[in-house]
């Protein structure tokens, strides 16, 4: 092994592999988070989260945030990518508007938008007063405050997808679309013949980026609902903050984050295998 690798592979190990097994290890015990001494309790911690009622919803909420996340990011950035794969004034003006959001912290973002959606003096239900409606409550209702979340992650983060799939449409030779010309294509079956099969590394890229970050979902939802209303739009990351700070439950934390591990690994890798052999048969 090439001694340049050694001090990645300490680091790694330090950082990601001793915690890992730290994590399994204490998924299987009591501890409290602070207490020096605790005692193992076995699968009980894992077989509690098949009837835990606030994990199960956790769990559909994560899915909803990877899944909707991934969604609404790809195809927005895809569309936005084809917008400005043209030559127009003010181009590279609107291609920094759109990646502007990334630069933005998350738990930054999340307190920004509060100030939108808030009951009292919410700049949306400001707005809406002018027309004579009545204030909202937006994020009083569990599922409205999923969509609202979903939506706000996705739009901030249109633009690594944005500029992901510019990079793949400028690496696409013109001599393709000319041959299209030639046998008479038209506009949608150039972008599904064509665009689209060779887009496929960038979409891989993009859908296994946008899907591990939804689905693990943490600061603008702690920002915007802390997990509110009770445990309506927790995702698993911020149910294993509120059970682990919270409820002094590290044991059960654990349990629930290994699961979180489990999941985001198990899920994006079973897309991008899907992806990779659509790639191969396109």
């Amino acid at each position: 092994m090439n001694l340049f690798y050694i001090p990645a592979v300490i680091l790694f190990a330090i950082f990601v592999i001793y915690p890992l097994c730290k994590g399994i290890s204490l998924s299987f015990t009591n501890w409290n988070g602070y207490s020096q001494t605790y005692k193992s309790v076995g699968l009980n911690n894992y077989t509690r989260m098949l009837t835990d009622k606030n994990v199960i919803r956790a769990f559909v909420n994560t899915l909803i945030y990877g899944a909707g996340s991934t969604l609404l990011q790809n195809v927005l950035g895809l569309a936005f990518a084809l917008l400005l794969n043209q030559k127009f004034r003010g181009r590279s003006a609107t291609r920094t508007l759109v990646y502007l959001p990334v630069m933005i912290a998350p738990l930054i973002m999340g307190y920004i938008m509060y100030f939108f959606f808030s009951y009292n003096n919410g700049a949306l239900n400001d707005l809406i007063g002018i027309f004579g409606m009545e204030a909202v409550d937006w994020l009083s209702n569990g599922t409205t405050a999923v969509v609202i979340l979903t939506l706000l992650n996705s739009l901030q983060f249109v633009g690594i997808s944005m500029v992901i799939y510019l990079a793949g449409l400028q690496g696409i030779a013109d001599m393709y679309y000319e041959a299209a010309d030639i046998d008479g294509a038209k506009a949608w079956e150039k972008f599904r013949y064509v665009t689209l099969p060779l887009l496929l590394p960038a979409i891989i890229s993009s859908v296994t980026i946008n899907l591990i970050g939804g689905l693990k979902l943490f600061d603008i939802i702690m920002a915007l609902t802390s997990g509110g209303p009770g445990y309506d739009s927790h995702s698993l990351s911020t149910l294993i903050h509120r059970t682990y700070f919270a409820s002094e439950n590290a044991g059960y934390a654990s349990a629930i984050g290994i699961v979180t591990f489990l999941l985001i690994a198990v899920f994006s890798n079973v897309v991008v295998q899907y992806l990779k052999k659509k790639e191969v048969e396109m």
